[in-house]
C-alpha cells in the first residue's frame, strides 16, 4: 500500500484495505471483499468488490490510459450520458512495476450481452439488444461523445419496463467535444461498431453458440442492422421541421413523438422563412431522460426511462381519477406523493421476496403492470394491484424457488 496513489471523488470508500502492491490478478484469496458479477469481456483485468452492499470495478491498465478514460468519464458524467459512474483513478505499486486503476461504481442489473444472447429465460430481450445499441450512440453522439470501440464487450445492459437499456463500460478510447459528433466522425464510429460487432458475433457462431436473434436478421448482418437503426433514429431526433402558422398545433406533435423515443426538448426555435409564410422548427434534444427525471424530481424514484414512463402514466391516470371534478385541477406532485404511499410502496413490499440485483423494484413494479394488464384483458376489468401481486407471488416465487 506504500506505493499506491488514489484520486477519488467523494463521498466513497478509501478503498485503503485492499491489497494494493499486488496485480489484480493476485487478488484471489488475498481479499475478502471480492465478489462475482455479471461482466462482459474486458481485455484488462477487472475485479468486483463490496462495501456495505454496494458494488465497485476496478480496472487495472496503462497509468496514462487510467487517468484518460477517467477524464473522459467525469466529462461523460457532466453530460448527463448513458456510461458507468467513475469513482477515481490512480497508480498501484507493484514488485514488476506501477500500474494504473481505475474505479467505477457497479452498474445494479446490468447484464453483458453474452447473457442475453445464449442464456435460457432471456429470449424475450434479445430482440431489444439491436435497438439499444443504435440508441445508445444516438444519445453519445448528441452529447458530443465520441466512442471510437462500440462493440457489444464493451456494452452492458439494464432491463427497462421489458426493454433493455444500453450504457457504455469501457471508455479508453473515446473522447468528448462540444456539441453533436460531425458526420465523418459519426460515420467512422458506425464503421467501427459493424466490424467489432460482426467479429464478435462470427466467433460465437464459429464455437456453434448463437441463436437467431431477431426473425429477419442474419446473424452477419446485425452490425449493418443496428447501423439502420441508428440513421433512423438519428434523422427523427435532429430533423428541422417547415410549418405553416396555421399549422403550429405540430410543434407539440413533434415535441411528444420526441418523449415517447425518451428524449427531452431543452428549447424550440421558430425561424420565420424569407417568404414570411412559414416557420423554421428547430428542436434543441437533450438527454434521452424526460420521464426518468420527472418520475425522480416528484417521487425520489430513479428508474430507466422507459421504466419512468410507465410509472408516470399511473400517476397521471391516478391522478385524473382523484379528483374528476374539472374545477378540482390536482398537481401532479400530489398525485405522486399519492400513488408513491399508497400504490408503489405497498407493491415493491409485497414483492419484496422477488427485489434482486438484477431485478430492481423499479423492473418488478413494471413487470406487475404488465402482469395486472394480461389479467385484466382475460378478466374483461379491471383486476387492480392487489389481484395481480397475489397471483403474481403465485407464478413467480413459487418458480423462482424451484430453479434455486
Amino acid at each position: 500500500m506504500d506505493g499506491l496513489i488514489l484520486e477519488l471523488r467523494s463521498p466513497t470508500p478509501d478503498f485503503q484495505d485492499l491489497p494494493w502492491g499486488y496485480s489484480l490478478k493476485e487478488w484471489i484469496g488475498r481479499c475478502s471483499r471480492l465478489e462475482e458479477a455479471p461482466r462482459g469481456v474486458s481485455r484488462h483485468p477487472v475485479v468486483f468488490v463490496n462495501y456495505s452492499g454496494t458494488l465497485y470495478a476496478i480496472k487495472e491498465m496503462p497509468i496514462k490510459a487510467a487517468q484518460r478514460e477517467y477524464e473522459v468519464l467525469v466529462e461523460a458524467q457532466a453530460l448527463d450520458l448513458p456510461v458507468v459512474e467513475v469513482i477515481g483513478h490512480g497508480q498501484n505499486a507493484m514488485a514488476d512495476g506501477t500500474s494504473g486503476v481505475i474505479i467505477t461504481r457497479y452498474l445494479e442489473g446490468a447484464l453483458p450481452y453474452h447473457l442475453l444472447l445464449l442464456r435460457q429465460g432471456f429470449e424475450t430481450y434479445r430482440r431489444h439488444l439491436l435497438d439499444a445499441v443504435a440508441s445508445l450512440l444516438v444519445q453519445l453522439h448528441l452529447g458530443g461523445l465520441f466512442w471510437g470501440d462500440c462493440s457489444l464487450s464493451n456494452t452492458l445492459f439494464r432491463r427497462d419496463a421489458g426493454a433493455l437499456r444500453a450504457y457504455l463500460v469501457d471508455a479508453e478510447t473515446a473522447e468528448v467535444a462540444p456539441g453533436p459528433a460531425p458526420p465523418s466522425l459519426r460515420f467512422h464510429e458506425l464503421q467501427i461498431m459493424e466490424d467489432n460487432i460482426t467479429r464478435e458475433l462470427v466467433e460465437l457462431r464459429v464455437n456453434g453458440l448463437l441463436p437467431t436473434v431477431e426473425p429477419g436478421v442474419p446473424t452477419a448482418d446485425i452490425g449493418a442492422y443496428i447501423r439502420l437503426r441508428y440513421q433512423s433514429l438519428w434523422e427523427e431526433v435532429t430533423r428541422v421541421d417547415i410549418i405553416a402558422p396555421e399549422e403550429e398545433f405540430r410543434i407539440q406533435e413533434r415535441i411528444r413523438a420526441l418523449n415517447r423515443l425518451g428524449f427531452s426538448v431543452g428549447k424550440v426555435e421558430l425561424t420565420p422563412l424569407e417568404s414570411g409564410r412559414q416557420l423554421r422548427l428547430d428542436v434543441e434534444v437533450t438527454a434521452r431522460n424526460f420521464h426518468r427525471e420527472q418520475l425522480f424530481n416528484l417521487t425520489g424514484l430513479d428508474g430507466e426511462e422507459q421504466q419512468a414512463q410507465k410509472m408516470m402514466n399511473e400517476i397521471h391516470e391516478l391522478r385524473a381519477t382523484l379528483y374528476s371534478e374539472p374545477e378540482r385541477n390536482l398537481p401532479l406532485s400530489v398525485a405522486a406523493n399519492h400513488w408513491l404511499v399508497n400504490v408503489f410502496t405497498p407493491v415493491v413490499d409485497s414483492l419484496q421476496p422477488l427485489v434482486s440485483r438484477q431485478m430492481t423494484p423499479q423492473e418488478l413494479y413494471c413487470q406487475l403492470l404488465e402482469h395486472k394488464w394480461y389479467l385484466s384483458e382475460r378478466a374483461q376489468r379491471d383486476v387492480g394491484h392487489q389481484t395481480a401481486v397475489e397471483d403474481y407471488l403465485k407464478t413467480f416465487w413459487v418458480q423462482t424457488k424451484l430453479e434455486l
